[in-house]
């Protein structure tokens, strides 16, 4: 059977997703609405390729890229986009990659950087293997580690999963909370709230550390906000918001995708400090998700210490360059 890889646009690809459900769609950052406000708002120097591969017919896999001086590359920068991989139709794969490479050296292309690939990714398991059965010079190495959290049925069972220590840790971080005032852990969805939320969310942000102060450009500020409004319509943006006394004390921004629950970024009031706000922010958004039946909860590429310590589990994630010429 023959593949066509065919020029489509992000535009395209908004439009089109609800036809395109049967493809392998694994996490929030390789949806349509997410690279496009990605490229919107951070894209900048290099030519959009985004590539519809069909077998008779069928859609069997995108690809969306971008070119920059014949080098090309996933859509969607590795600092503020946590896995990147194609989108392909299972047990196409091997018809897929081939496709794409095809045309990628029809495009003058000589060289493939891809960033922010978990292990299991279909770049990893099935892209690396074909370049380098064509001959291509492949270089894969670890970039960086997320981690991720298999969630059991009931708060107790997970608090049972943590190590004593820690187990202990939580519980007396939730008592000295719940004994400074009322304590109230709610959630935000977007809607005409949105805006009001963002900016809580972002000052905190910056509170919370020099380093996310610093990251927090306005270019970067537009970004989260387009990205926000974009989430919350496609109904995948989720706020925690950590309260006392009726004041936000801290706040977490993830992403409902599937089963899973993804922990994007998060700040907090430095002046509850003390009281472990920016931790206990995180073990709440655990419970709820818990609550609310997920399966999974990421904590997203970084290997601070509190993911080990709330029951995270290693995932590596692999840089791959491979010379197409």
């Amino acid at each position: 059977m023959s593949c066509t890889c065919s020029p489509q646009s992000l535009d395209g690809l908004v439009s089109s997703w609800g036809a395109l459900r049967h493809l392998k769609w694994d996490s929030p950052f390789v949806l349509p609405r997410w690279l496009k406000v990605w490229w919107q708002e951070l894209g900048s120097g290099a030519d959009e390729y985004v590539r519809e591969v069909t077998e008779d017919g069928n859609v069997i896999g995108i690809a969306a890229l971008q070119i920059n001086e014949g080098i090309a590359s996933f859509i969607g920068g590795a600092d503020v986009t946590d896995y990147l991989d194609f989108v392909v139709a299972p047990g196409k794969e091997q018809a897929f990659f081939s496709a794409v490479l095809d045309d990628l050296n029809r495009q003058g292309v000589r060289e493939f950087h891809l960033e922010s690939l978990r292990h299991d990714s279909l770049a990893m398991t099935s892209l690396v293997d074909l370049a380098r059965g064509r001959g291509y010079g492949v270089s894969c190495t670890l970039e960086d580690v997320s981690l991720e959290l298999d969630l059991p049925g009931t708060w107790d069972e997970y608090l049972e999963m943590l190590a004593p220590k820690q187990r202990g840790e939580v519980k007396r971080k939730l008592r000295r909370l719940n004994e400074a005032g009322d304590v109230q852990y709610r959630a935000a969805e977007g809607g005409g709230s949105l805006q009001a939320v963002m900016d809580l969310f972002l000052d905190q942000l910056r509170q919370s550390r020099e380093d996310k102060a610093a990251f927090m450009t306005e270019r970067m500020e537009r970004f989260f906000r387009s990205m926000a409004v974009t989430m919350a319509e496609a109904n995948l943006l989720r706020f925690g918001i950590l309260e006392l006394d009726a004041r936000p004390v801290a706040v977490v921004m993830c992403f409902d995708y599937n089963e899973s629950v993804y922990l994007y970024n998060s700040g907090y009031d430095t002046r509850y400090s003390s009281l472990s706000v920016g931790l206990l922010s995180k073990v709440l958004s655990i419970k709820d998700s818990i609550e609310r039946g997920k399966k999974r909860y990421d904590f997203l590429k970084g290997a601070e210490e509190y993911k080990y310590r709330l029951g995270g589990r290693e995932i590596p994630i692999y840089g791959c360059r491979m010379c197409l010429k």
